[in-house]
């Protein structure tokens, strides 16, 4: 599953060039050239990160930006500003309202790519390419293989996910509700046992080598993955 940026931007070369240059770089792209048609798209589907341009028409991004970190739902989806305003009382202004990140027009598709890059490693490593290793485990998102020495795992797509979202997120409860929004999407409505069976499955397959003691089943609250085997 390709890492979705949603681009809000009103002027169309502007929104191209950024469009295009991460669609170069292997993330899927969706557009809107203003603040409402954004949130229509949220409505549909959370992106993993939005490039939000400072200046739109009917609602500015830094508006735009405050309604997303209030708004339960969208509050923790990455965000970096768009702007031609480079004074530092800008920045401030749109750090205080829960930006990630700066890039300053005119920009060169290298930063782009390099701030969107750090942004997703920073706050949603499990949308990046880089590979996670927990002890003698390593799961690379780019050959979508597990892996343990020399020897491949056979872990079915959902475990993959899964098993991607909790190895970049050690050592932290997430229930069942959670892992539902993070690894099948928060507009997929599934029953919570769901996760119980994936869950499962996962530890069958990580249970040759002694790895399936990382997964912790956490009473009352949900899952974990140590970032450490036990002993």
């Amino acid at each position: 599953m390709n890492t979705t940026v949603l681009v809000v931007e009103d002027e169309p070369a502007i929104q191209e060039l950024l469009a295009a240059t991460l669609i170069r770089a292997g993330y899927d792209v969706q557009r809107a050239p203003d603040a409402n048609i954004a949130m229509e798209s949220l409505h549909n589907s959370l992106p993993d990160m939005i490039l939000l341009d400072w200046m739109l028409p009917g609602r500015s991004g830094l508006a735009f930006a405050r309604e997303l970190r209030n708004n339960p739902r969208t509050k923790t989806v990455p965000i970096i500003m768009v702007t031609a305003r480079a004074e530092e009382e800008n920045k401030v202004a749109g750090l205080e309202q829960g930006v990630d990140d700066y890039i300053t027009k005119p920009f060169s598709p290298r930063e782009l790519l390099a701030r969107v890059k750090a942004v997703l490693r920073r706050r949603a490593p499990h949308s990046t390419d880089d590979a996670v290793k927990i002890g003698s485990l390593v799961l690379d998102p780019v050959s979508h293989r597990v892996y343990v020495g020399d020897s491949s795992l056979h872990i079915g797509p959902t475990e993959f996910r899964l098993l991607h979202f909790l190895m970049t997120h050690p050592d932290r409860v997430y229930s069942r509700a959670q892992l539902l929004d993070q690894v099948w999407g928060d507009h997929v409505f599934l029953e919570e046992r769901t996760v119980d069976v994936h869950i499962r499955r996962l530890r069958l397959a990580l249970q040759s080598d002694g790895h399936d003691k990382l997964i912790r089943t956490v009473r009352g609250s949900g899952y974990l993955l140590a970032g450490r085997l036990p002993g």
